[in-house]
Order: C-alpha cells, then structure tokens, then sequence
C-alpha cells in the first residue's frame, strides 16, 4: 500500500532523495531516546496497536462463574506534519541547476521528532500512552544546585544508587534539560576536568541534551520503541504554485519495567 504517493508528485526519485536526506538530518540530533533504548521494527504503516502483556483473567471467577480473559494493549500514534514546496523552484533546479531550498522539510522533520520525544518522554494519558517520566513506578529525587558541579555529581551518584538497588544496574543514560546539560561543562575548581567527562564515566550509555524538565537516570531495560513507519515525507498535491508535502511517522514506547527510571529535579 502506498501510504507516500510519491509517485503521484510532479518530480522523481531524485528529488526524494534530496527531501529524506534533510528531513532525516534535521531530525536525527532531536531523537534521543532512539539512541539509549532498543527500537524495533520498522513494522510498516499497519502497525496500529501493540501487546503489552500476556492473557490473564481480568479477575478470578468465582465457582461456577464464566471468567473474561484479555490482554493489554495500547495504540501506536501517528505523528504527522505538513509543508509547502514550491513548484518553480524545483523546476529551477531540475531544469537550470539552480539552488533548492528544502529547508521547509527539515522544519516538519524536527515538529514530528520534537513530538515524538514529547511523547516518549511524557506519554499521552488521555490516551493510555505511558511516558518514561510520567508513569506510577518512576522513582524521584530532589536534587541540589547543578551550577555547583559536585552538586550535579551527587545528584546522579544518588540516582545511580537508587536504580542499583532496584535491581536496575545499568549501563544507565542519562537525559538533561538544556540549561542543567550547558551547566555540565564547568571544569571542577583547580582542575581542568569538565563535570560531563567524569559522569560519562558513570553513565556509559551517553548523556544527552533533551526538552524535558530536570533530568533522569535510565536503565534500558525500562522498555522498547516499536516503530511502525519511520520518519518519511509523502505527497498531498499541488494548487498550481506550490506542492503540499508531509512528514510523518508512527512508533509507540512498549513499557517493560517503569522502575526502571529516576527522575532528579536540581533546585532552581
């Protein structure tokens, strides 16, 4: 099935190349949680719900009662954005060599990846989707003031810790809000160690700058992504002056074991 209909646009293979190229670049630096967790699939556009456990009674019958056995289930969403190209400029560049500017695609590329982190990270409740901060079993510690390297430093010692004795020994990630990540590069007094130097040693599966709020210790066993249609831009149509174009894509997080995360909140 041709979700894309790529070949109903009024240019080819070529074009297309150019158009995943930026999308794909543009997003790629905004999806952190793709590189600290496993990611399944992709599973095709089909893919609209997953299981999340096995069947089991949704509760024991009593003697001589019918019992309902069901599983649980939770549906993948579809992230979708459109843009605008126009049609002269792509003839300019087919026809004459002239500079294309696809930055329009790279713009709907990062509106769909900032979406899909928002959701990853913070779920969606009204619709059942669970979040690797947001959920009952995220454990959570107040932090100190991370303008203070040791502060930071303890801080992620003592998530460390927590996670440790929850079973959950790594190798962890560790994901930051952006002024508290930026924080992270002040050397340690009379040294010329940078604070995120000596925690990448602690946590071995990366650091990364992300748009949540404080930070978060995570041991990958917390879950999985399950990918339905990775990121790919398709064709809507033309009034004539521009092509109507859009990126989208579907994935949905599989929540195995949400202990598995310790959410630290540094003092303002």
């Amino acid at each position: 099935m041709d979700v894309l209909n790529r070949s109903m646009a009024p240019f080819g293979a070529d074009i297309w190349a150019l158009i995943d190229a930026e999308a794909g670049a543009a997003a790629k630096d905004l999806m952190t949680v793709r590189r600290f967790l496993e990611v399944g699939g992709p599973h095709g556009p089909g893919l609209t719900a997953i299981e999340l456990s096995n069947d089991d009674y949704c509760r024991q019958p009593e003697p001589g009662e019918a019992g309902a056995v069901m599983g649980r289930a939770v549906s993948v969403p579809m992230l979708r954005k459109t843009f605008r190209l126009s049609l002269r400029r792509i003839a300019a560049y087919l026809d004459k060599g002239q500079p294309l500017d696809l930055s329009p695609a790279g713009d709907a590329a990062e509106a769909v990846a900032r979406l899909e982190e928002q959701i990853l990270y913070y779920g969606r409740p009204e619709f059942g989707l669970s979040g690797l901060l947001e959920n009952d079993g995220v454990c959570r510690l107040e932090g100190g003031d991370w303008t203070r390297p040791d502060a930071a430093l303890e801080d992620v010692i003592a998530a460390t810790t927590r996670l440790d004795e929850a079973g959950f020994p790594g190798p962890h990630a560790l994901v930051v809000e952006p002024r508290f990540y930026n924080a992270l590069f002040r050397r340690y007094p009379d040294s010329e160690m940078l604070l995120i130097n000596h925690l990448r040693r602690l946590c071995t599966q990366g650091i990364f700058k992300a748009n949540i709020r404080g930070a978060a210790l995570i041991d990958p066993r917390v879950g999985r992504l399950e990918v339905g249609q990775d990121l790919m831009c398709g064709y809507v149509g033309t009034d004539g002056i521009h092509c109507e174009l859009f990126a989208h894509e579907s994935l949905v997080l599989h929540m195995q074991d949400e202990n598995a995360v310790c959410v630290i909140s540094p003092s303002e």
